[in-house]
């Protein structure tokens, strides 16, 4: 079995993104060598999520509203009592997850035909990472 890790890392200018990773992922995988397999995709922070969706910008502005309702931006989380104020980026971590596994099939990332990989950032504006682990023969 052959493996291959890499990072990714991000320190986004907004507090809040999306970012578009599928590519990034698709090019780890191909340096692999591995032909079938499976590959890892996962962040390594508590307010940042990985997942898989479809590229297109009303479906983004989208998730950010339905987020939002689910866990809301409120100054008064228990968590705040600590010093911190991103209460909700844990909440939203929880939701969307941290990490996916997408199948490598023929050396290639085996998706969907509008499945995509993206990076979801809940508390950005300082360095974070991914790990990219990539798994097969």
């Amino acid at each position: 079995m052959k493996s291959q890790t890499e990072y990714l890392w991000f320190n986004t200018k907004n507090k809040r993104e999306i970012i578009h990773i599928t590519d990034k992922v698709r090019e780890i995988v191909k340096k692999s060598g591995v032909e079938e397999g499976f590959v890892l995709v996962s962040a390594m922070h508590i307010t940042a999520a990985v997942y898989v969706n479809d590229l297109e910008e009303g479906l983004f502005e989208d998730i950010w509203e339905w987020l939002e309702k689910l866990a809301p931006y409120r100054k008064d989380y228990k968590h705040h009592k600590t010093g911190e104020d991103n209460g909700d980026a844990h909440l939203k971590n929880l939701i969307v997850h941290h990490q996916v596994i997408v199948p490598v099939t023929k050396g290639d990332l085996d998706l969907g035909p509008w499945q995509r990989v993206f990076y979801a950032e809940f508390d950005g504006q300082r360095r974070k990472r991914v790990v990219v682990k990539v798994m097969g023969e």
